[in-house]
């Protein structure tokens, strides 16, 4: 069975899928779907994820137990405050292109340690050693934008940063850019609370 012959959702039934997911792990009612052998057997040729979730390498931000989905559902790609780079570009890039995901999920969370460290280093003009300053520089724009706009908490520069990081993404791929202007996919940012366990849409890029 190739990539092409197997019907996707459209993005807003792949978005409704993870919403009710979610629901699920909020209200503790998780049903582990596609978690057994049957359905890792049935993965040994293809895979067919309904959504690639980019979100942050935080321990408490495991994307197929907040959706509450399993093998073979979504393609994530982490690093760490969600950070934009070459290999998170080709990897989304595929997701797009080869598996023909119709959702992107831009996810980021409450109190997240890379933007309050970004949030530190505007205050104090002193940035953080080693490759934890590439971090900290990626984030730089989006706290900027959001202290002027008046946003001064770490979670109101979480939000501004998972929406610009969407935009970003569209913006600098010709492959997502045509995909979102061609409505075969679209790209979302979400926001997780973590006391709540509950992801909100905070931004979206394309027709959901």
């Amino acid at each position: 069975m190739t990539e092409q012959a197997v019907k996707q959702p459209t993005p807003a039934e792949a978005w409704e899928l993870l919403r009710q997911g979610n629901v699920r792990f909020v209200q503790g009612d998780v049903r582990h779907p596609n978690q057994n052998a049957a359905r890792r057997s049935s993965l040994t040729e293809s895979q067919h994820p309904m959504a690639a979730i980019f979100g942050c390498s935080d321990s408490r931000l495991a994307a197929e137990i907040i959706f509450d989905v399993g093998l073979g559902d979504v393609f994530v790609v982490r690093t760490a405050g969600q950070v934009i780079d070459d290999a998170v570009m080709g990897s989304l890039e595929f997701s797009v292109d080869v598996l023909k995901v119709p959702l992107i999920v831009v996810l980021g969370h409450d109190s997240c340690g890379a933007v309050s460290a970004t949030l530190t280093a505007a205050e104090t003009g002193t940035l953080p050693a080693g490759y934890v300053r590439n971090l900290v520089e990626r984030i730089f724009p989006s706290v900027l934008s959001a202290q002027k706009a008046g946003h001064a908490t770490v979670n109101d520069a979480v939000e501004e940063h998972v929406k610009q990081t969407a935009l970003r993404m569209v913006d600098h791929s010709r492959v997502l850019h045509d995909a979102v202007g061609a409505g075969r996919t679209a790209v979302i940012g979400v926001t997780y609370r973590l006391e709540e366990g509950r992801a909100d849409v905070v931004s979206q890029v394309g027709d959901l």
